[in-house]
């Protein structure tokens, strides 16, 4: 979400771009300033070729979206429905405004919700997800917390996934044991953990 501390780099250009699908190329714009943290071209680039052949007729869930960078992809690849949430409501606006951009505004579903109320907003309606992206505050603790409710809460279909980057070092200590950490990539100071089901877990 907005708010983000920023990892070391350069400044962030004030546009991104679709990497593959129906809006391959196109560019889109990031919220104004330094506070987002959009995921880099080949960060995405990896973790989308990684379950290219699953996204079509997927559902996704963007949660911590900021520049709806990973929603908006996941759209243009052809999953046929993404809710891309953020607290921020410049967020939210300039996300809706890029699908609609793009084309992707009959997929793409854009909330304004802090992140536990938008999870159990999601719980009560029914909602279960292919995909989650989770590109939360490094800092905050908003990760483990995240990943914990949207287990317990049975977010996820069968074979659902949970995508989270987070900063170079060990991933957040997940207490719940429905779930486990499929794997972990390293891309300079950040990385992407994979997270799945917990076959051996038996719910509470």
């Amino acid at each position: 979400m907005c708010g983000r501390i920023c990892v070391t780099q350069s400044a962030w250009e004030d546009r991104l771009r679709i990497i593959a699908g129906s809006a391959r190329g196109r560019s889109f714009d990031a919220p104004p300033g330094n506070n987002t943290r959009p995921t880099l071209d080949r960060v995405k680039e990896s973790m989308f070729g990684s379950i290219q052949f699953d996204i079509p007729d997927s559902t996704v869930l963007d949660l911590f979206s900021g520049s709806g960078n990973l929603g908006l992809e996941a759209a243009s690849r052809g999953a046929r429905r993404v809710i891309c949430n953020d607290y921020d409501r410049t967020c939210a606006e300039l996300i809706a405004k890029n699908a609609k951009k793009l084309n992707l505004d009959a997929i793409v579903h854009v909330t304004c919700k802090d992140y536990v109320a938008c999870l159990t907003d999601l719980k009560r309606t029914g909602e279960r997800f292919d995909f989650v992206f989770l590109d939360p505050p490094y800092q905050e603790g908003a990760a483990s917390v995240a990943i914990e409710a949207i287990f317990t809460m049975g977010l996820l279909t069968e074979q659902g996934r949970v995508f989270l980057e987070h900063a170079e070092k060990l991933p957040p200590t997940i207490e719940t044991p429905l779930a486990k950490r499929k794997q972990t990539k390293r891309y300079g100071t950040c990385a992407v953990s994979i997270y799945e089901k917990n076959d051996e877990a038996k719910p509470e």
